[in-house]
């Protein structure tokens, strides 16, 4: 078993080195914590006939290589909605705690079953090919060596080229555990995998722009299954405006929802 990005100490988490971003090697990856999150949102007071339909995490600063402290409430409780709230805090001996993430996350009444036959366009799309047609790549934006989120955490398999700017299509799986001692959910997974939008469609050079993105946006109309989870992204960009990057979210069985992020683009 390959070794888990986070581990628990004394109600902290500690991340590993697998957890590295590719912005600051002092950084984490905006996939890892947002993992974690979300498995912290599964595991609070879970209510019957529910399930997560939105997830959504303001990245307030760069998240440190530090003891992380993470705390989850109940905003809204109802019968068929639900709202959950989490903090993520880095504590450091000379600055104390300083807020690195807000989450929120959305429980609504599953669908009921014995629904009349629906209308074109209600249902998903297809299924993106599965990851036996893809090809493995090792992805790492700045090349570099060491071990990080994106080229050590996860594997990676394309079905169009890396190389080449602009929209991608790659299947995605954790190697080992989130959290030392827990075998990661599908929406954890899910959740680690939908930070790469931005990554894997960049439509401007590593090399010579930052393309960060801020927030993170998932939108689900049903709950992934498995350890594959694919995405179909791209970075939409303008001179003068803002820049968002979209996915639509994948497992085997087809599209389980869309992720959305806001990015900061800047010359290095």
């Amino acid at each position: 078993m390959a070794e888990a990005i986070f581990r628990a100490e004394g109600g902290r988490f500690m991340a590993s080195e697998l957890a590295r971003g590719p912005w600051d090697p002092g950084a984490l990856h905006g996939g890892a914590p947002a993992a974690l999150i979300t498995s912290a949102f599964e595991r609070h007071e879970p209510a019957a006939d529910t399930a997560i339909a939105r997830l959504g995490f303001e990245l307030l600063r760069p998240i440190p290589f530090a003891p992380l402290e993470l705390t989850v409430r109940t905003v809204r409780a109802g019968r068929r909605v639900q709202e959950l709230a989490a903090e993520l805090h880095a504590v450091d001996g000379t600055a104390g705690r300083t807020l690195v993430c807000r989450a929120t996350a959305l429980r609504l009444a599953r669908i009921p079953r014995g629904l009349p036959e629906l209308p074109d366009g209600a249902l998903a799309g297809p299924a993106l090919p599965g990851p036996e047609h893809a090809q493995p790549v090792r992805f790492a934006l700045n090349d570099a060596d060491e071990r990080s989120f994106a080229a050590g955490a996860l594997e990676m398999r394309w079905l169009d080229d890396p190389a080449t700017p602009g929209p991608a299509r790659v299947w995605m799986r954790l190697r080992g555990e989130l959290l030392a001692g827990e075998e990661p959910s599908p929406l954890a997974r899910l959740a680690a995998t939908a930070d790469f939008g931005n990554g894997v469609s960049a439509s401007l050079p590593f090399a010579e722009y930052l393309f960060i993105n801020a927030d993170l946006t998932i939108h689900l109309h049903r709950a992934p299954q498995g350890e594959w989870i694919g995405i179909a992204a791209r970075t939409l960009l303008h001179e003068g405006g803002t820049a968002l990057a979209e996915s639509v979210l994948h497992d085997l069985d087809g599209p389980v929802g869309r992720a959305f992020q806001a990015l900061v683009v800047a010359p290095r």
